[in-house]
This record gives structure tokens, sequence and C-alpha cells, in this order.
């Protein structure tokens, strides 16, 4: 299951060596909203330079994967960072005018639709 963001880049940490065969980087960025969050992201192995060409501060997207894994007792979770990309673009129309639903499981109050004059549900 691949999920996407895009927020300002807060933070870029160093490549960490973890064991002879494998690195990991980790990233934060900050989301845009009226309550602005940040997430951290992990990069592995090959992955650890895509953040390499952006700058703190720059709007980037991030495309990743859910992981999680259970060790003594104790649950873990990340996120999987695969592909980095510039963001700030403009998303392009679909044919009927409208926006795109959001694969967001958790959208904030920006991503809700505009409501009708005319629509009567209290919600």
């Amino acid at each position: 299951m691949s999920f996407e963001v895009e927020g300002k880049l807060h933070k870029k940490f160093d490549t960490e060596q973890k064991t002879d065969s494998f690195q990991a980087r980790e990233f934060v960025i900050e989301t845009e909203g009226n309550y602005p969050q940040f997430v951290k992201f992990q990069l592995v192995q090959d992955r650890c330079a895509l953040v390499d060409p952006f700058e703190e501060g720059q709007i980037i997207k991030v495309h990743f994967d859910l992981r999680g894994r259970e060790w003594n007792g104790k649950y873990f979770t990340n996120l999987n960072a695969w592909r980095v990309e510039q963001g700030g673009a403009a998303a392009p129309p679909s044919a009927t005018g409208g926006s795109m639903p959001s694969d967001d499981p958790f959208p904030s109050a920006d991503d809700e639709p505009a409501t009708q004059a005319d629509d009567d549900l209290p919600f």
C-alpha cells in the first residue's frame, strides 16, 4: 500500500550505517494546513541519497509505504520513503473539472469539498 504527501523539507539527517550490509537515513517534512505536522520518514539502502538534491525549506512530494513490525511485545511503525520529487506543482484538472478524491486516510479540514448553497444537510 503506497501513499504520498507534500510538504516543506524541514530536516535531513546523515546516513547511518546500521550493520555492514544495511544503511538508513531519516528526514522530516512539515505539512501545511491549520495544524502543521512534522512527519519523519526513513530511506534505506540505495535510496538514502534521494533527499540529497533538496535543500531544507524546499517543497517536496514524498511517496512512501507503511511498515510495521513487532519485537518483544512492542510494535514499531516506519514510513518508508521510496521516491522523493520536487513539490509545489499544481495537479492537472480532471476531465470533469472537479478535484480528484484524496487517498489520505486522515484528511484535514482543508481537504473537505465545498458544499453547495442548496444542500440542507447539517454536515
